[in-house]
């Protein structure tokens, strides 16, 4: 009996001490890593939420900075479309004037050769109707011959 008097007693000395003051240190300190557990998830919540806003001004910034790029883009489209345009422009005006240049220099050289041909053809055929039929033709109706049938080739 001795002894469930001293554990009786040994047990409300703990119990005491639990209670007043072991157990308010154990509960402190319980409630401090609680607080601080609670602190730790509103910082992350917080910091989670600053993250989406921040992830939501970067997405806007991008946006905008595709929107201006293809504005640039298009721009430099215009750009280079209408200095090719007008480069084709000018090549073309170039090649047209040679072309022309080119044709007149011909139609020159052409006329100028006519002469000769005339006049070569003309000797041809007056030999060859002296050969034929032993007389000289006349030189102005054979001239005159050769002209009508050399315009009329021209056409």
């Amino acid at each position: 009996m001795k002894e469930l008097a001293w554990s009786g007693g040994a047990f409300l000395v703990f119990a005491i001490l639990m209670r007043y003051f072991l157990y308010p240190r154990l509960r402190k300190g319980m409630d401090a890593r609680y607080n601080s557990i609670r602190e730790g998830h509103e910082n992350a919540d917080a910091a989670r939420s600053g993250a989406r806003s921040e992830v939501a001004q970067y997405e806007a910034a991008v946006a905008a900075a595709k929107v201006e790029a293809a504005k640039v883009v298009d721009a430099a489209r215009v750009t280079l479309e209408s200095e090719r345009n007008a480069k084709i422009a000018e090549a073309n005006t170039r090649i047209n004037a040679k072309r022309e240049a080119a044709q007149r220099d011909a139609e020159a050289a052409k006329a100028a050769v006519r002469g000769q041909i005339e006049s070569a053809v003309s000797d041809v055929v007056t030999s060859a109707v002296e050969a034929a039929t032993g007389k000289r033709p006349d030189s102005a109706a054979v001239s005159r011959a050769v002209a009508d049938v050399m315009s009329a080739g021209a056409r």
